[in-house]
């Protein structure tokens, strides 16, 4: 670590103008560069082995309570990560600061852990205020705030953003709060309402800024930062630094800290990421395939929400695998006798939520699976690390949904390097692991024994005289043995499984004719359209764009009513007062007579057939 030019910012400063140092300190004269090349295991936000004492804590060494170091001991936080090590003195001596480092360094910890140590928690205003561009990163932050305030007295944490209850929402103000953490729209809403009260306001952190530019923010920022009290902190982490954030860093920040960390992935190959899409409801159906296809020693599952891991725990039990969970509502004895279960095997899947699993080294976990997509970058990077440890490779596995695809991207950039696809696994699959497992088990019983002397000439005995008296073979009496061994579960497993194809990406589905424009013709705004394939039949419904009607509204009405795989129903159409929708030829004249009865969005469907 190299450290450049540290200068001594004043803690205490007005923040009404522009400063003419400001662009000396971006440049690197009065700030404080640091670069580093860190590794994937740095990246999740140093969340190191189990959890030691407050006393030999790295944290220690901060000045931090023993309130504060005892949160941090418990969730697993051992040594900080270079980000925070660089970021904590300058914040705690009330320094402004520029943070310039990629998802996944510890940011969080690095800004919230001295803002919570200089609290007045007698003042029952909000003192901080973190702004950040998605309702999902506000909650993480506040739900990271909670967790390393967990034995602070009287500090609360409140997440506003918007699609939320907004009276709710005033209803924990008015109760007072320390730290609000929150969209910069839903923030505005409550400042214009006088419902948020900063006047007490000690900090602003901006996290995730080129983000905030990226999605049109900026200007929010701006006018909230006008309306700030002259005296305050200011803190902005950016993974990039575009010209608009530099400006708004040097009209804002007076003689900030400069802390610049470069990341490097290459300790990510020994992780293999793969995703698979999925459609929602079938998720639960296909993380059992996934787990009955996949060889894993011990495997982590991440869900979103802490009602998602008890369903899905419970979904997993019911199969046979011995389970556990772990959520913000499992105590900590308890969380430590879950990690020593899933350690010493007597436990190989956990379920868990992001913040429960923080600090979670187990070497036993060759497999994650991301059931639910991450809130952002840094908790997929964190989530990814608890497997691959100590130089071993691993496993991971997430599901997207379609809509989430367009995710993807910003999670290869935080782990520079593409995630490749892959595909529910099949029937074929499933029943050949099964087979494989079954000679596995098999064979290790005739080659090392588990019971004793006298327990083996009992069996011995019990074979024979079962011979004996049905006049059988050896074969046939350790087929009848392999079948108890089933226990009444099919070996095989059976069904359609094409139900889990890929699901179509806007596929066949066409919108033809709408009110923005297309060619019309005889004033129904269609154009010409080839026919139907060979072994197809075309049919008119009486619903279109005006009537709000989607692809998916036809293909559910019709799948449920007629028992065919949405896969067999063709092309698609959507015009403005009507839909052509391409079925199979040879439909049963009741099964025609069921659509003509059918209601779609509370609508008649009125097929009929399109002549010649």
């Amino acid at each position: 670590m190299t450290i450049h030019g540290v200068s001594a910012g004043p803690a205490s400063k007005d923040h009404s103008g522009p400063n003419p140092v400001n662009q000396q300190s971006l440049d690197g004269s009065f700030g404080l560069s640091v670069d580093l090349d860190l590794r994937v295991e740095t990246e999740a936000s140093a969340e190191l082995d189990q959890a030691q004492s407050p006393e030999a804590s790295g944290f220690a060494s901060f000045g931090f309570s023993a309130p504060l170091l005892k949160a941090l001991s418990a969730i697993g936080y051992k040594e900080p990560s270079p980000i925070q090590s660089a970021a904590i003195p300058e914040l705690l001596l009330g320094r402004d600061l520029v943070g310039q480092a990629q998802t996944g360094t510890g940011k969080t910890a690095a800004f919230a852990l001295p803002m919570l140590a200089s609290l007045d928690p007698s003042l029952r205003k909000p003192q901080v205020l973190v702004l950040a561009p998605t309702r999902e990163l506000a909650m993480q932050v506040a739900e990271a705030f909670n967790s390393y305030a967990v034995h602070l007295d009287g500090v609360r944490t409140l997440a506003i953003y918007g699609g939320a209850d907004f009276r709710d929402q005033i209803h924990h103000l008015k109760r007072g709060v320390q730290i609000v953490v929150g969209t910069p729209g839903r923030v505005m809403d409550h400042m214009r309402q006088g419902t948020l009260d900063l006047s007490a306001l000690r900090a602003l952190v901006l996290d995730e800024a080129d983000e905030m530019l990226r999605m049109g923010f900026i200007d929010d920022v701006e006018w909230v930062l006008n309306q700030l009290p002259a005296q305050r902190q200011v803190v902005l982490f950016s993974a990039t630094m575009p010209a608009e954030i530099r400006r708004i860093s040097q009209k804002y920040l007076s003689s900030p800290a400069e802390i610049t960390i470069k990341t490097k992935a290459a300790d990510s190959g020994r992780i293999r990421q793969r995703y698979l899409m999925v459609n929602g409801p079938q998720k639960l159906a296909a993380l059992e395939r996934v787990l009955e296809a996949e060889q894993s020693e011990a495997t982590i599952i991440f869900a979103r929400t802490k009602a998602i891991t008890l369903t899905v725990a419970e979904s997993l039990e019911q199969h046979g695998y011995d389970v556990a969970v772990l959520n913000g509502d499992v105590p900590q004895a308890q969380r430590e006798r879950t990690i020593e279960r899933l350690k010493s095997g007597k436990v190989d899947v956990l379920v868990a939520t992001d913040v429960a699993a923080r600090g979670l080294d187990v070497e036993r976990i060759t497999l994650v699976i991301n059931y639910d997509i991450p809130f952002d970058s840094e908790a997929y990077v964190h989530r990814i690390g608890r497997t691959g440890r100590a130089g071993r490779s691993g496993e991971a596995i997430l599901f997207l949904t379609p809509r989430e695809r367009r995710f993807l991207t910003g999670l290869e950039r935080a782990v520079g390097r593409s995630i490749e696809p892959m595909e529910v696994p099949s029937n074929a699959t499933i029943n050949q692991n099964r087979l494989d497992r079954l000679r596995a088990r098999l064979t290790a019983a005739v080659q090392a024994t588990s019971c004793s002397e006298q327990e083996h000439a009992l069996l011995s005995e019990m074979v024979q005289r079962v011979a004996g008296e049905l006049g059988c073979s050896g074969e046939a009496l350790a087929l009848a043995a392999l079948e108890l061994g089933l226990a009444g579960q099919s070996l095989l497993l059976e069904g359609d499984d094409t139900l889990f194809a890929a699901p179509r990406q806007g596929g066949s589905f066409e919108r033809q004719g709408s009110h923005s424009g297309g060619a019309r013709q005889g004033g129904r705004g269609e154009r010409p359209s080839r026919g139907p394939e060979s072994h197809m039949e075309r049919f008119r419904i009486e619903l279109g764009w005006r009537d709000r009607v989607k692809p998916g509204n036809i293909v559910g009405a019709i799948a449920g009513e007629t028992g065919l795989n949405g896969k067999a129903i063709g092309r698609i159409q959507i015009f403005d007062t009507h839909s052509m929708v391409d079925l199979p030829k040879g439909m049963p004249a009741e099964v025609f007579e069921g659509l003509r009865q059918l209601r779609v969005l509370n609508k008649p469907l009125q097929i009929s057939r399109v002549q010649g």
